[in-house]
């Protein structure tokens, strides 16, 4: 795929080799292995057996024939908690590096064709889990709007469509913009009730250092009236504040 890949969440593979500040198969940090959270494998099944959380087939840790480099295994715990079926509360698991490197291959990538070494695939994980922790905390925002009916929305499953450009990204790109690298599609368990978020992952440039490189477009999917109402007032917010504010700096400099 070229100089961008997409595993189980949004992430563009940079050139992170002579990057002086480096760059973070689903949405999680070191320091939460030592907790004892209830943790869940990414929803990763193989062959026919895809699992319909995440549409991904199952964990390969084994390394590839050819792989030139051998890769850690361990898996990092998110900070995201699962919706599971029996009511309870699990965090979704990152893939290991090794788990990463077997999905860029079964999605078309070539390492042949790039000069990778054992510290970009530690960058690209690294950016991997800070694009979708970034991600569960923009998602935050839009359900606070909610706190009152719902304390502790849940992820359910999510899905990447790469090639399936949101609206909102097709009208931008007619205005000249630049197109998302990435889009998924995630399903929140609002206490009982799903709700579809939408995710569009740009290209931001530098790696800073947390990890951090991709800009997100994140907000609920227009397939209901109250995801339509919710992005009403949030655009009449901005807008509120933000005239408000203009006006405010102008009395100061006045």
């Amino acid at each position: 795929m070229g100089n961008s890949v997409s595993a189980e969440a949004g992430v563009k593979i940079p050139n992170v080799e002579n990057n002086s500040n480096p760059p973070p198969e689903c949405p999680m940090h070191n320091k939460a292995q030592q907790t004892t959270k209830n943790v869940s494998e990414c929803p990763v099944q193989h062959g026919n057996d895809v699992n319909p959380f995440n549409m991904m087939p199952p964990p390969n840790q084994q390394p590839a024939p050819d792989q030139p480099f051998p890769l850690p295994t361990q898996r990092q715990v998110s900070s995201i908690p699962r919706a599971m079926p029996d009511g309870s509360t699990e965090f979704w698991v990152y893939p290991s590096q090794q788990m990463f490197w077997n999905a860029m291959l079964r999605k078309g990538w070539r390492w042949k064709d790039e000069d990778i070494h054992p510290k970009d695939m530690d960058d690209i994980i690294k950016i991997h889990n800070a694009n979708n922790e970034q991600a569960w905390q923009e998602v935050l925002k839009w359900e606070a709007l909610h706190a009152k009916e719902c304390g502790h929305p849940r992820l359910k499953s999510f899905g990447g469509l790469a090639t399936k450009y949101s609206p909102r990204a097709k009208i931008r790109s007619w205005l000249g913009y630049e197109l998302p690298f990435d889009r998924h599609d995630w399903i929140v368990d609002r206490c009982g009730k799903e709700v579809r978020y939408v995710i569009d992952y740009y290209d931001g440039g530098e790696i800073d250092n947390k990890y951090q490189f991709a800009l997100l477009d994140v907000r609920p999917a227009l397939d209901s009236f109250e995801n339509v109402w919710d992005r009403m007032r949030v655009m009449y917010m901005r807008y509120r504040y933000e005239l408000l504010g203009s006006k405010q700096n102008k009395e100061l400099t006045n």
